[in-house]
C-alpha cells in the first residue's frame, strides 16, 4: 500500500518559484512510490477569515474544524496523510497569508485539557515539512520556526527544503542544481513514509 503525502501550496503565483519546487518535489515523490495530493490554499473556499478562536472544536470528541469549508476539507485530508508539506514563498519573514490561514485552523486537530495541562492530537507520528523559497538569502529562520516548533510539540518528524536566492517569480527554474535538490527531497520523503515504523 503506497503512503500519502499532502502538499498545501500557499503561493498566489501559478507559475512562480514555489509552484516549480512543488512540481519537482511531487514528481519525484510519486516516482518513489508515494501518493501525492497538492491542494492550492489560494483557491480554497472559506467561510471565516482565519481561526475564530471559538473553541467549538474543543467541545466535541472528533477532530476537525466546525466551519465546513475548503480549509476544513484540507484539514480533514491532513488526518489521513502520512506526511504534510507546507509550501510557501517567504513574505515579510513569514509564510504567506494563505498558508497561515490553514496553519492556524490546525488548532482544531488538537485536543487540550487545561485542567490536567495535557494535549492529544491526530497528527502525532506524521511527517511535517516545509518547502520555501525566498528572493534573497535571509528570513528563513523566522519563517521556519513556527513549523519546526509545531512539529516538535506535536511529535512529528520535521523536514525542510529551503531555497534562498530564488529570484523573482519563475526564475528558480533557471537556477542550477535547484531542481535536483527538490527532486532529491521528494525521493527522500517517499522513502521515509514508506519505511516501516520502528518497533
Amino acid at each position: 500500500m503506497s503512503k500519502s503525502i499532502l502538499v498545501i501550496i500557499g503561493s498566489p503565483k501559478k507559475e512562480g518559484n514555489t509552484a516549480a519546487l512543488v512540481e519537482w518535489f511531487a514528481g519525484a515523490a510519486r516516482a518513489g512510490g508515494a501518493e501525492v495530493e497538492v491542494i492550492n490554499a489560494t483557491k480554497l473556499e472559506t467561510k471565516v477569515n482565519g481561526c475564530q478562536s471559538c473553541r467549538a472544536c474543543q467541545k466535541r470528541a472528533e477532530y476537525g474544524c466546525v466551519f465546513n469549508d475548503g480549509v476544513k476539507l484540507a484539514l480533514d485530508k491532513m488526518m489521513g496523510a502520512d506526511a504534510i508539506v507546507m509550501a510557501t514563498p517567504l513574505y515579510f519573514f513569514s509564510a504567506s497569508a494563505q498558508i497561515k490561514h490553514v496553519f492556524d485552523r490546525m488548532f482544531s486537530l488538537y485536543k487540550w485539557d487545561n485542567a490536567t495541562n495535557t494535549m492529544k492530537t491526530c497528527l502525532k507520528g506524521k511527517i511535517f515539512a516545509v518547502i520555501a523559497s525566498a528572493y534573497e538569502a535571509q528570513g528563513f529562520d523566522a519563517l521556519e520556526q513556527p513549523f519546526k516548533m509545531t512539529a516538535e510539540y506535536t511529535g512529528m518528524k520535521y523536514l525542510s527544503l529551503l531555497v534562498p536566492d530564488a529570484g523573482v517569480s519563475g526564475e528558480v527554474r533557471k537556477k542550477p542544481g535547484v531542481r535536483e535538490k527538490a527532486e532529491a527531497f521528494g525521493k527522500r520523503m517517499a522513502a521515509i513514509v514508506a519505511a516501516p515504523p520502528p518497533p
